[in-house]
Order: C-alpha cells, then sequence, then structure tokens
C-alpha cells in the first residue's frame, strides 16, 4: 500500500532536542509579541548593519545515530596506551558508583553555580567535603572550593605571596624541579607584572632576601622528595611567603605542607577518580594558612545557619571575588571546576582515609619493584628515596626504549635527550612492569611484590586526615549511592526546571553529547601522549575550530583558556603581545564600559593594563562620547577596548560599529567578549563587524554544562594578524593553562552540538533565544518596568525592574529570588549589571509551558508586593519575607498571617513533583561572621541552632 513521504524541516533534528517551542507554539508567542514572523523580530531586533550576508552551512544536520557513529569512527583514531607519563596527570580509577552517579548524571552537572544557597545545599555541601579533604591531607587550615588546574593554580599561589608578602621583592622563586607546565604558566603570569621569575634549585640557589615567595614541587616532576623546612624557615625570615605544589595522594603517606611551615599548597585532585581526558577538566585545589584566606582566590564554601537556626551551607567572603572587587580584584577567577571537584570529594568519602592510605601504599609499592627490576637489569636508578616516580639513565638508548615501550601499549617519559621517567598509579598492575621490563631489554624478567619502601627517612606521614565522619561512613555502593541522591535532590537544577540566568546561558546539555565524555578513547587520553595516538582528537579539534571560525568570522582558535576569564586574559595577553611586536609595547590604557562582565577589569589588570572605565548613556548603551573622548586621550597608550555584545542590558546597541572604528583609529584593539554569543551565532559574527578577539564560552553557548560552577572552556577566536600571538606560541602570550587545549575532553560536547544542529540549526536556536526573551520581556511588562531596549525589542535576555517594589512595598530583589525558589525556580541573575533589578534569559531550549510557569509566577510575586502595598498583607509578615519555606513549614504551630497554602504552594508551583528548599532563607552576615570552612564537627551545629 502506498503511503505518503513525511516531510522534516531541515533543522527537525535540533528541534527535538535543543530548540523548545513547538512550531505551534513559536506562532503563537510571535503573536503576543507583536511580530509577523522570525523573521520581521529579528529585523527588528538586530542592526542590519551588522547582520551576516551568509548563511551557515556545513552540511545537513546530524541525527543522534549518525552523531554516534561520528564520534565512534573519530574515537577509534586515539589510540588508548598506558601512559606512565606523569608529569602531574595520572592513571586513575572512577568508581563507578561515582562515575554513574555524578559524572553522568544530570542532577549534578547541569546545575549552576551555588550563589543561590537556598536550592544549593546538596553542591555545597560536597565541595564542603573537597575543602575538609584537601585542609586535611596538606595541613593547612583553610582550602577553597578549586581553581581550573595546577598551574594556573601555582600561579595563584605567586600573586596571593605577592600580595600578602612582608618583603618588597620583586622575585619569585620556583623550584627547577616543578612541571614544566607548571614554570611555564607561572611565567606568563609573572610578565605583565614586571616579576622576576628565577628558577633554580631550593637548596643551592635560593635567596630569601631576593624574592617574596618561593614555590616547590612535593614529590618533584622527577620523582624527589625532599623535605623543605629549612628553605620554608629562611624564606619566613625575610619576609617571604612559601607555596608547596604537592600531589594529594603522596600526602596520604607524606608529611604534609602545613607541618613543613608551608603557606600556601596547590596541586591537582585528578588522581582522585577524575580521567585524564587528554589534559582535562580537573580540579586543582589550594589550600592556606588561616591569615590568609581573605587573600584567598576562588570560592569558599562556608558553614552558617537559616532563618530557624538549622544548619546551612553558603559561599563566604564573597566581597574577596572578582564580579565584586571589579579592576581592584586580585584575580579573575569565575569559572572553578566544581563538578570534577564533587567527584574528588566523593572519591575520598568512598575509600575513606584507610583506602586513600593503601592505594598509596600499593602506588609506592609496586613503583619499588619496578626499580628493583631495573636495577636488575643495570640501569641506575634515582632518585634514592620516591613515592611513584623514578627517573632511569638510559644514555643513546632512550629513543630505541621509548619506541620499544609503546610497541609495548606503554608511553614513557622522555627527560633530557639521555633519561626516562616513569610514573605509576593506581591502575599500573604487574603486567605493566613486565611490559617495561620487557622495554629496557629485560625479557622473561619478574620479580615478586615485596613490602619494602623506598619513602624519605623523617617524611612518614604520623598525622590522621580525614578524621570527619563523613569520611568514615559505611562505603557500601548502597549507601554511597543513597547519599549522592540525598545530596542531589536538596539542588535545583536544570534536569528539574529553568534556570533563567541571564548572560550565563543554561541551556540544554544533550544526552548523546555527553556521552563520548566517559569513553576511554576520549577519557584515558594523557596530554603529552604522542601525535600519533592523538589523531582523532587532533581531527576533533580542528573541525571544532573550523566551524567556531565560521561562526564568529575570525581566522584562527586557541583552544588553551580553560574557562571564559582565562579566554578573556589570553586574550588581552595575545593583544598585547601583538603591540610589543609592533615596538608599541608602551600601549597600556584598556577601555571597559560600567556594564562589563566583572572579570574584565579583573583580566585587563592581570594582563598589565590600566583600567579607563567608560560611561553608560541613559537607555543603557555605551556612551560614545565619553568612549571618543577617553580613547582619544589615551592616544598612543590605546591598547584595547572590552565591549560585550549584545550588551550586558540585553539590546544590541547600534553603535557598536562606530566603537570599533574609534578604537582602530587610535591604533586599539577590540576585544569583544563572547559571553552573549547565544544572540549572534548564525546572525552576525564578531570578527565581521570590528572584532579582533573574542573568547567564547563553550559552557554557555556551545552546551558544556556547567557542572555547579565548573568545567568550562572558554577559546578565543582571533583575527589573522594576532594569529601569530596566540597562547603557547613562540613570541606569542606565553603558556596561560596547564594543557595545550584545556579541558579537550569537553570539546567532543561542543562538536557534537554543531554536528546535531547544523548551520540552519544554530541560527534558528538563536532566533528562538531572542523570541523567548521577547515573549517573557512583553509578558513580565504587565508587572515589571522593562529597562532597556531596541525598537520596543530586547535581545536574548531582557532586565525587569523590582526597585519600584522596594519603594512601594519593602520588597526587595531578595524577596523575589527566594520566592522563585518556593515556585519551583531558581533565580534570574540579581542586581547585574543594574543594582535591584533581575536579569532573565531563557534560552532556546525552555519549551512555552516552562516560560508560562515562570511568568506566572513572576505575575504572582508581583501581586503579592501590590497586596502589601495596599495594606492587604503584613509589610514584615508575608510570604515574600518569609520565602523559601520548607517542608518544616507545614508542620507544627503556624502563627503567620498567611496560609500554609499560600506558603508553600504559590502560582506556579507544581502541586505533586514539588521542589522543597531544604533550608529556609540563609542567613549571609552570620555566616561571614562565623566563618566555617570545612566539615565541622556535629555538636559544633547543634550550638549554631541554638
Amino acid at each position: 500500500m502506498a503511503f505518503k513521504e513525511t516531510e522534516y524541516h531541515p533543522y527537525d533534528f535540533a528541534n527535538r532536542r535543543h530548540i523548545g517551542p513547538s512550531p505551534k507554539e513559536i506562532a503563537e508567542m510571535l503573536a503576543v509579541v507583536g511580530a509577523a514572523d522570525l523573521d520581521a523580530l529579528i529585523d527588528a531586533t538586530v542592526p542590519s548593519a551588522i547582520r551576516q550576508k551568509e548563511p551557515l552551512d556545513w552540511g545537513r544536520a546530524l541525527s543522534e545515530q549518525a552523531v554516534l557513529v561520528q564520534m565512534r569512527e573519530i574515537a577509534q583514531k586515539n589510540r588508548v596506551l598506558t601512559s606512565l607519563i606523569g608529569q602531574g596527570y595520572h592513571g586513575t580509577v572512577t568508581p563507578p558508583v561515582i562515575q554513574r552517579n555524578i559524572l553522568e548524571n544530570p542532577a549534578w552537572y547541569t546545575a549552576y553555580t551555588p550563589y543561590q544557597p537556598e536550592i544549593s545545599q546538596g553542591r555545597l555541601e560536597a565541595l564542603l567535603n573537597y575543602q575538609t579533604m584537601v585542609c586535611d591531607l596538606t595541613g593547612l587550615d583553610v582550602a577553597n572550593a578549586s581553581l581550573l588546574d595546577e598551574a594556573t593554580a601555582a600561579a595563584e599561589a605567586m600573586a596571593l605571596a605577592q600580595r600578602a608578602a612582608k618583603s618588597k621583592a620583586r622575585a619569585f622563586f620556583v623550584d627547577r624541579h616543578c612541571h614544566p607546565q607548571t614554570i611555564a604558566v607561572i611565567g606568563t603570569r609573572a610578565e605583565p607584572f614586571g616579576w622576576e621569575v628565577i628558577v633554580g634549585d631550593p637548596f643551592t640557589d635560593l635567596d630569601p632576601k631576593a624574592v617574596f615567595g618561593a614555590i616547590f614541587q612535593y614529590p618533584c616532576t622527577y620523582g624527589h622528595v625532599h623535605d623543605f623546612t629549612g628553605p620554608i624557615e629562611a624564606l619566613h625570615g625575610a619576609g617571604a611567603l612559601a607555596c608547596m605544589a604537592a600531589d594529594p595522594l603522596a600526602l596520604a603517606l607524606l608529611k604534609p605542607p602545613g607541618e613543613m611551615g608551608a603557606d600556601i599548597a596547590v596541586g591537582s585532585t585528578q588522581r582522585f577518580g577524575v580521567p585524564l581526558g587528554y589534559g582535562g577538566p580537573h580540579a586543582a585545589y589550594m589550600a592556606v594558612r588561616d591569615p590568609l584566606k581573605r587573600s584567598m582566590p576562588g570560592r569558599i564554601v562556608g558553614v552558617s545557619v537559616d532563618a530557624r537556626g538549622n544548619r546551612a551551607y553558603r559561599l563566604s567572603l564573597q566581597t574577596r571575588e572578582q564580579h565584586i572587587r571589579r579592576e581592584k580584584a586580585t584575580s579573575n577567577v569565575c569559572t572553578a571546576q566544581a563538578l570534577l571537584a564533587v567527584m574528588a570529594s566523593m572519591y575520598a568519602v568512598f575509600h575513606g582515609p584507610e583506602g586513600l592510605r593503601a592505594i598509596a601504599q600499593r602506588v609506592h609499592r609496586k613503583t619499588v619493584r619496578l626499580a628493583k627490576g631495573l636495577e636488575t637489569l643495570g640501569f641506575s636508578v634515582g632518585p634514592a628515596a620516591f613515592f611513584d616516580t623514578i627517573t632511569v639513565e638510559v644514555g643513546a638508548l632512550q629513543g630505541v626504549i621509548l619506541r620499544a615501550a609503546e610497541a609495548e601499549g606503554v608511553n614513557l617519559r622522555p627527560v633530557g635527550s639521555d633519561r626516562i621517567g616513569i610514573t605509576l598509579d593506581e591502575r599500573t598492575r604487574r603486567l605493566h612492569a613486565q611490559a617495561v621490563w620487557r622495554a629496557f631489554g629485560g625479557d622473561g624478567l619478574d620479580l615478586k611484590l615485596d613490602h619494602g619502601h623506598r619513602l624519605p627517612e623523617g617524611l612518614v606521614r604520623t598525622s590522621a586526615y580525614l578524621t570527619h565522619p563523613i569520611f568514615h561512613m559505611n562505603r557500601s555502593e548502597a549507601e554511597m549511592t543513597r547519599y549522592m541522591r540525598r545530596l542531589a535532590d536538596r539542588d535545583l537544577a536544570l534536569d528539574r526546571a529553568m534556570i533563567p540566568l541571564g548572560s550565563c546561558t543554561m541551556k540544554l546539555n544533550a544526552t548523546v553529547e555527553m556521552m563520548p565524555i566517559s569513553w576511554p578513547e576520549f577519557a584515558d587520553i594523557h596530554p603529552l601522549a604522542p601525535a600519533e595516538q592523538t589523531k582523532g582528537y587532533a581531527e576533533m579539534i580542528a573541525d571544532l575550530s573550523d566551524k567556531l571560525c565560521a561562526i564568529t568570522g575570525y581566522d584562527a582558535i586557541s583552544m588553551m583558556p580553560n574557562s571564559g576569564a582565562q579566554g578573556e586574559y589570553a586574550g588581552l595577553l595575545t593583544i598585547r603581545a601583538y603591540h610589543a611586536s609592533r615596538g608599541e609595547a608602551d600601549r597600556d590604557v584598556c577601555l571597559i564600559p560600567t556594564s562589563a562582565h566583572g572579570t574584565n577589569p579583573a583580566s585587563a589588570q592581570m594582563a598589565g593594563l590600566k583600567v579607563v572605565v567608560v560611561a553608560a548613556a541613559e537607555n543603557g548603551d555605551i556612551d560614545v562620547e565619553d568612549f571618543r573622548a577617553k580613547a582619544e586621550a589615551a592616544g598612543g597608550r590605546l591598547a584595547a577596548c572590552m565591549i560585550t555584545y549584545p550588551s550586558t542590558h540585553g539590546v544590541f546597541e547600534g553603535t557598536v560599529r562606530e566603537v570599533c572604528e574609534i578604537t582602530h583609529a587610535l591604533g586599539g584593539q577590540v576585544y569583544l567578549d563572547g559571553a552573549n554569543m547565544n544572540a549572534l551565532v548564525g546572525l552576525a559574527r564578531p570578527g565581521d563587524f570590528g572584532g579582533d578577539v573574542s573568547h567564547l564560552n563553550l559552557h554557555k553557548t556551545f552546551c558544556i554544562p556547567h557542572g555547579g560552577g565548573g568545567p568550562g572552556m572558554g577559546p578565543i577566536g582571533v583575527k589573522a594578524h594576532l594569529a601569530p600571538f596566540l597562547p603557547g606560541r613562540d613570541g606569542g602570550a606565553g603558556r596561560v593553562s596547564a594543557a595545550d587545549y584545556g579541558s579537550p575532553s569537553l570539546l567532543v560536547i561542543s562538536w557534537a552540538y554543531c554536528l546535531m544542529m547544523g548551520g540552519a540549526g544554530l541560527t534558528q536556536a538563536t532566533r528562538i533565544a531572542i523570541l523567548n526573551a521577547n515573549y517573557i520581556a512583553k509578558r513580565l511588562g504587565e508587572a515589571y518596568p522593562i529597562l532597556y531596549s531596541r525598537n520596543g525589542r530586547v535581545a536574548h535576555e531582557c532586565i525587569v525592574d523590582t526597585r519600584p517594589m522596594k519603594d512601594r512595598a519593602g520588597v526587595t530583589v531578595d524577596d523575589v529570588a527566594k520566592r522563585l525558589i518556593d515556585c519551583g525556580f531558581h533565580a534570574p541573575t540579581m542586581s547585574w549589571p543594574v543594582a535591584g533589578t533581575l536579569m532573565i534569559e531563557p534560552t532556546e531550549s525552555e519549551p512555552k509551558a516552562e516560560l508560562d510557569r515562570f511568568i506566572t509566577a513572576m505575575l504572582a510575586i508581583a501581586a503579592e508586593a501590590r497586596a502589601i502595598e495596599a495594606g492587604e498583607m503584613d509589610a514584615e509578615v508575608n510570604p515574600l519575607k518569609g520565602a523559601p519555606h520548607t517542608v518544616e513549614d507545614l508542620v507544627g504551630d503556624w502563627d503567620r498571617p498567611y496560609s500554609r497554602e499560600q506558603a508553600c504552594y504559590p502560582p506556579g508551583a507544581f502541586r505533586v513533583d514539588k521542589y522543597w528548599s531544604p533550608v529556609n532563607r540563609v542567613d549571609n552576615v552570620y555566616g561571614d561572621r562565623h566563618l566555617v570552612c570545612s566539615c565541622p564537627p556535629i555538636e559544633s551545629y547543634m550550638e549554631a541552632a541554638e
């Protein structure tokens, strides 16, 4: 029997995943906003002068099945060998219970940074566990909730030492046995500030009076394990600070940095169950002595209480952070590695102190056995004392042995021209040792594993660690699964509801895009594996780079920056290197509008530039005349301007070309912040309308999940004249991250997204993002002033003004945010870029039903505020001031003038599947005044509640 062929829309495959509204819903929303069709809406919203002429086109969008087939083909071009290369990266076993319930669980990977603590209690507890783990292992007082990687954490430690040291010296000492990538990143960070980096032997070359601080590797990159107590005491005597880059697994057996007197410890927790991923993402740590806690970069989870006096977690001491301090910030840290830190913390919870110690002991014993075998074969093995790394003298045989080892399925590390480094890990088995021996000519050699050790005398750890009960829970899989589920249930992530955060683009992270990150061909590749083994990665990265260039109008891409803030920093360093190459190193002024992202001024300051703030016009646009005047005042010193487009105020400014032309006429370069690329893809290209360099938040526009505050990726695109100066290139911006491609295992997500959407699908996603924002603005405009627009239209986000509520009814923007929790929503971005407002970005992923639920909730909140204003509700005791309400509010006495139902089931909330905040409103002031940043004993919780 004949049948009619079904016709699919060109972006149907994308439509079923990334684009929320159906065609019928699109038509209904267009009617509400008063646009004849999507083309008419876009024409009224996006200035014609910047529209791209040619559509995005790289072939038909692929189905899920076709994408997986292509990903498998690419993955098979990577060869997964056993890498014993070390250099800060190790094979590790991700416990399956953690892989399935954390890494592959959208309840964890789709969450946002926990700035709203009431709906982030699960993540905050897991991160507090992480901080406790780090403090215990390092022997220091306070740890942060993770940094980007070990190398950038070391650079942050240097900057912290410079700020806090009593010494006025302008040099920093680096142990020559630090990992090479660490030395390189420190050098990049120091140069713009004019700090000298002295690389040498800590025991013979260190002059404490000549430096403000020093960093030592423990154990060192070639295996040595030294007691740095002497050099540290000498540094302190000269008013300098001491940093140690320490392997946390080694600290299960070795004396911790804090017991040597170190002020700061940094390192990577990658080997605590986080896959290699060709270099990332991995959670770095930083721990400090207590007096340094207010100068430490990054986020710090602390313990506070809620309105009932119950224990509650929150981010503490936020006034230290870049989004508050702007150009006065001491760091531009924005994205951390929260998801990976959670994995590492769960690894410690799963294994406990006994398990970590046993793993460390097994790794050490296997290394001793390997060393004995090589000594039996006649090779000189060093050092005499080690943990998991040895260096073997091989002379002219280096190349032969390396090739023989690769033929045996093992990668080893060339050291100089005549040595080979070998680092073992928890995945190393007897067969791997035998393969190494065979590569060294030891066919048939086999030694029994004895219980001898070669740890240095006097450095064997005697102090306890991981003593808190959480690290001694029943570690059966059933209990671990339930613990992780309990924590996840306390949080509100994208798997539950829309997260309408302006500027942060919380869009769908499609399951099919996430799947390949767990495949061994992507997860188990060492970043220093030979190029012949990483051809799949190379092909994927090259194709993604080509697509990103086509999308942005740039000519080259660097994937090195592993966060948006790192991208800003790298872009400005690229501009700086370009000017220096032309004999214009004195260009040091950077113009930044008042509405710029908080990381922009901080990044400029880190790149050695002087920030000049440009005013905003009354309509929220850049004040072009003020911009022109300040650019002309800078004259030949103008290095760059940093602008965000569409603007942070949520509109497409018609003057963007003029701003770019002013900058170029004076010899400056245009840094166009790519945070809002979700409003541009397929419609306009920054490289065409004046941008010289942009970073791309792949964790925003290109679907890498936020992970509760990281991972992220911030690659930069540049025009051709800047390409020679990209990070990592000779004469360029230097190394800004530890790995060449930042966090490359995440790039498969963005690549799959581009393949599955196609050019037409990506363009349609942009159009729907703009439609969704305009729909919300139109509907909410009945109750809230919409601050900025162009031709009556907003871009992909809008700013609603809640200040009139405060003036008329005493209802603050905080009250609105907390009441939205009762409705089952994460609040929009609060008080930025305008104090007392909410910035809403719905993204294209949200269907009309979810938009309408959010609108219902917001309109109901406005109605409650009107009731307070009219005297129908008490001005102090009302649902807005009492929000969020918890299950505890359903039981016991109730003496409030509003009903429990009104409190707990406001319009917009689900009746059956309601999200319940686990705590009432958190007391921020209490948390900062009574700072507790590691897991406190149970009795202290009880005291706090009294």
